[in-house]
């Protein structure tokens, strides 16, 4: 069994026994596997995508990997004979060889010392078929090939490692190429049953666990179709199905020998390695499952049906090739089903995998889900046993141990393993990491190395050192996969009763006239029925009167969807641009002004707090008036005069305000941030010195905060870019106000060293350096804060080893990456971002309360079941309360991003169908948060907060209840009574 959390195995354990009930009726039947795709589409989301914390079950196989031509090298040492991979790669443009290959051959006390260090319980090799059999044949027998593979066999055996040996994995002897045409000629059936035949009785008391030949696909399709590898034969486009049919029945002869002659006294199992890719429908069509389906079977379904299935080819692959797929009689077909005791999968970075060209794609996606190919083997094949027996990623050539992408993509590849057997009931044995080490990488050469031990290629012994992937791998056999921590576990409580909860807008909707009592239309009010009729022709004279705040009913619409949310407090940005457009803060857009007075104001009759940014910098539009920019030595005395204008005019109703809102971005230059920085400070000294003795309120500013982890969390290799990354992003701005009144140490440093290096000028802002502030400078921008505001939405990975040029930043000398485990939408999901994030913030600031001011996730506009914001707002409040809680952070308020996808598109709590607002799912779970104060534990009792509701007089009015008004005409008509009867919608009842 799968050891998992208590939380959650149940449920895992039932959705295991119910898939394989179900598919016991429908599994093992030739086509079954069809239904994988519909399976999975149906899994909730993004639940199921979400990681998995448990363990694997007792006897799981960890084993690495190893194929002789790859790593053994010695090609003509002792007696051993020429392969088809030696003339290959000696003809043609071909650069490198396998002639030393990791030079194993000589070095198999380092081999084993690797496999010894990554404490593996299995260790997959094959035996070189020229070593043993340098022409091909029992006549020429090689005994110190002999001697060479039982000493190997003898040092796992005395480490207690068992050993899974493949007896071809590609290097077929020239000779047999030469004689016979390799694989292309029938007699290779007899002639490989006897080469079986001699390494089960020489090695097999040894040996339980037999591959007879790896990944026959590759062979076939790619060795004598397209001749990308040896023996590299091209030209006639049906030679691969004739060679698959010559492999299938060399691998029959060679499991009937083991079974007939050995398997009773050694015990062992013996199947053969396919390897497939995956694939996923480009449309949601009954006739893209089918071609998927067709593509699955043209490559792993060649040879497993005819295995695993009813002994034939696939309906499919037998529809489309005709009589070019040669014809299985009865008698094969019985040789052939059923001789296979495991079903051995190779998955990731393989040949077919890279060399699968659109012809076998059938219009579809080529996919890397190791998980949905587990279960379509079940499927398709009645759930067999499943050995995963190579399974891993690669990395550049010029990755020497710094190797987080291949880390990264074993790690999800062993998560979807376990979710597999946990979740889908498969029968998942093992699985294999490939390779043990760097080696000759087939028609890659060297170009990329896939191992888990780096190898010094130009040193004499071949110097093996452990990457980061190898410290990982050995982690997760240590644990026997990923046990849930405490960390990991959800949080049970209650957030403190004053806590802030809201939601955040970019912006508001601004109407720029009131749009209530703006009928000019006359009626006649008929007391007795109350119905109203317009009087045809005639008009009302245009209304003497102020424009008052329950005349916007924009405000009003507004101010219902916020207080719907149930939240206390709700954050907006002002359009500085908008509101002085001249940049002349004495000439100010009065209406507008008027406006975002009644927005405050009605905010505050519904008990709701408004938190106020006066300049949100967004990379579109910064809202800027035209005449000002950050360059602009006058831009912040212009905005310290808007911000005075904000303070004197709304500061009444406003009590929280944010000066500047996320400025550091990465387009931002260094100059420009110092003018911000001036600004800001210039802004909060003036309302500490002129407005906050009479309103009281509060200024900060709120600064973009995703989380940035080191990829390997152990090396400090890793670790340093990561706090740099935060030094440039967050201790840019946050350093110079809450710490020593100027830029972070590490940022001054690192600038300086690129520019003594004259490396300035291949960078995008660096080329300007770093400012500095004079004394007064520094003392005016020191300590001009009330709070710690952050906007956090995602996290991401940085490290050292350069392996994308794309997301390489070259001034900082990182490379960003992302865990390939954790969901995107389409930035990643990474709720534990947010709580080290916050503590990042306490370790550098402690005691200043924090706010996180936008949290939040996109999602399609069109899912108002926005499942993924319900999963993300429960999760990352909740680590927000870990925080609180487990850390000690002073956490004061956290902010739901977005009120709405009309203002922020796919961020939204509401949606709109046809102008109207409706509410998604994610509102009534975050309202359910707010109203139990977080998470209690059940049978807890219910968290008793006194109630502080704000007088507000002028609020009383707007209760909800009819106002009825008269107006008296007189004129050329007689006198007509006019009623307007107007229901003010502020408060719930």
């Amino acid at each position: 069994m799968v050891h998992r959390s208590s939380a959650s195995r149940a449920g895992a354990w039932l959705a295991a026994w119910l898939a394989c009930a179900w598919l016991a009726c429908t599994s093992g039947k030739p086509g079954a596997g069809l239904q994988t795709w519909a399976r999975f589409s149906k899994l909730p989301y993004p639940g199921d995508k979400a990681f998995l914390y448990g363990t694997f079950p007792p006897g799981f196989m960890w084993a690495v990997g190893t194929a002789a031509y790859q790593v053994e090298g010695a090609f003509d040492k002792d007696g051993k004979g020429p392969s088809i991979w030696d003339t290959f790669t000696r003809d043609g443009n071909r650069m490198a060889t396998g002639d030393v290959g990791s030079d194993s051959y000589h070095n198999t006390a380092a081999d084993m010392r690797a496999i010894r260090q990554l404490g593996v319980s299995h260790y997959r090799f094959s035996l070189s078929w020229p070593r043993l059999f340098p022409n091909g044949t029992h006549g020429s027998l090689n005994q110190a090939g002999v001697r060479y593979y039982r000493g190997l066999l003898a040092r796992l055996k005395e480490a207690r490692v068992e050993p899974v040996v493949t007896l071809y994995h590609w290097d077929l002897p020239e000779a047999l190429q030469q004689r016979l045409g390799g694989w292309s000629n029938p007699d290779m059936v007899e002639v490989f049953r006897d080469y079986a035949d001699f390494c089960f009785r020489t090695f097999g008391h040894d040996v339980r666990w037999w591959i007879t030949i790896d990944n026959p696909f590759v062979v076939a399709r790619h060795g004598y179709g397209t001749g990308v590898v040896a023996p590299g034969v091209k030209g006639d486009p049906d030679l691969p199905f004739k060679v698959g049919h010559v492999l299938l029945q060399a691998h029959a002869a060679a499991w009937h020998t083991y079974d007939r002659d050995y398997r009773r006294r050694q015990g062992g199992r013996v199947s053969m390695a396919l390897a497939s890719h995956w694939v996923r429908p480009r449309r949601t069509r009954v006739e893209s499952l089918r071609e998927c389906q067709c593509s699955l079977e043209h490559v792993l379904g060649w040879f497993a049906g005819p295995l695993f299935g009813d002994g034939d080819y696939p309906a499919c692959m037998k529809a489309r090739l005709g009589h070019r797929l040669p014809a299985l009689g009865e008698e094969e077909r019985r040789q052939l089903q059923g001789t296979a005791d495991f079903f051995a999968l190779s998955h990731g970075a393989t040949l077919s995998f890279q060399l699968v060209n659109d012809s076998l794609k059938f219009g579809q996606r080529e996919d890397l889900d190791l998980r949905m190919l587990l279960y379509w083997v079940s499927a398709e094949y009645d759930w067999p046993d499943i050995f995963v027996v190579q399974s891993g990623w690669y990395v550049s050539s010029s990755t020497k141990t710094q190797d987080p992408k291949h880390m990264y993509y074993l790690k999800r590849f062993i998560a979807e393993a376990l979710k597999s057997i946990a979740v889908d009931g498969v029968k998942v044995l093992g699985y294999t990491a490939w390779s043990l080490m760097d080696g000759f990488e087939w028609h890659r050469e060297c170009g990329i190395r896939r191992g888990l031990y780096y190898v010094d290629f130009n040193t004499p012994d071949m110097k093996r050192e452990p990457k980061i992937s190898a410290t990982f791998y050995k982690n997760v056999i240590q644990r026997n996969g990923f046990p849930e921590l405490p960390e990991n576990r959800p949080a049970q409580g209650v957030f403190p009763c004053d806590f802030a909860w809201g939601v955040s807008a970019n912006s508001i909707q601004v109407e720029s006239s009131p749009s209530q009592f703006a009928d000019p239309n006359l009626y006649v009010w008929n007391k007795a029925n109350g119905e109203l009729t317009q009087l045809e022709g005639l008009l009302a004279p245009p209304a003497q009167r102020d424009a008052h705040c329950a005349a916007y009913i924009s405000i009003r619409q507004q101010v219902d969807e916020i207080q719907a949310v149930g939240v206390s407090h709700f954050h907006f940005s002002l359009n500085w641009s908008a509101l002085v457009p001249t940049g002349n803060a004495a000439r100010p857009n009065a209406t507008l002004l008027a406006y975002y007075r009644c927005f405050s104001h009605q905010l505050l009759c519904a008990n709701v707090t408004p938190v106020v940014t006066l300049w949100h910098h967004t990379r579109q539009c910064s809202s800027l008036p035209p005449p000002l920019g950050w360059l602009n030595r006058e831009t912040p005395q212009r905005f310290t005069e808007y911000a005075r204008l904000c303070f004197r005019e709304l500061g009444e109703h406003v009590k929280m305000w944010i000066t500047l809102n996320e400025p550091n971005d990465e387009t931002v230059s260094y100059q420009e941030a110092h003018r911000m920085l001036l600004a800001h400070a210039l802004a909060w000294r003036a309302y500490d010195q002129d407005f906050r003795p009479v309103q009281g309120g509060q200024v900060s500013l709120a600064l973009h905060m995703d989380w940035v982890e080191p990829a390997f969390s152990y090396s400090r290799e890793d670790v340093e870019p990561a706090k740099r990354v935060l030094d440039f992003r967050v201790a840019w701005f946050a350093e110079p106000i809450l710490g020593s009144g100027d830029y972070p140490p590490g940022m001054r440093s690192w600038l300086r060293q690129l520019n003594s290096l004259e490396l300035v000028s291949d960078f995008g802002r660096s080329c300007c350096r770093l400012p500095v502030f004079n004394e007064d400078d520094r003392q005016l921008v020191k300590g001009t804060y009330d709070f710690f505001a952050i906007s956090h939405f995602s996290a991401e990975l940085v490290t050292r080893a350069k392996e994308d040029p794309y997301t390489y930043t070259s001034e900082l000398e990182v490379q960003h990456m992302v865990d390939t485990t954790w969901i995107k939408s389409p930035r990643p999901v990474v709720p534990w971002g947010l709580r080290k994030a916050l503590n990042w913030v306490k370790e550098h600031y402690p005691h200043v309360g924090i706010y996180v001011m936008a949290n939040g996730v996109q999602e399609d506009t069109a899912r108002f079941k926005d499942s993924l914001r319900v999963f993300y707002l429960y999760n990352y409040i909740n680590e927000a309360l870990k925080a609180i809680t487990l850390d000690g952070v002073n956490l004061k308020g956290y902010f739901a991003y977005a009120l709405n996808d009309q203002r922020d598109p796919g961020f939204g709590l509401y949606g709109y169908v046809h102008g109207e607002a409706l509410a998604k799912a994610s509102l009534a779970n975050y309202r359910n948060i707010i109203r139990h104060h977080g998470f209690p534990a059940q049978g807890a009792p219910a968290q008793r907060c006194p109630r502080t509701a704000r007088p507000c007089a002028a609020c009383r009015a707007l209760a909800k209840r009819p106002v009825v008004g008269f107006l008296t005409l007189v004129g050329s008509v007689a006198l007509v009574a006019l009623a307007l009867i107007v229901y003010y919608a502020y408060g719930r009842r």
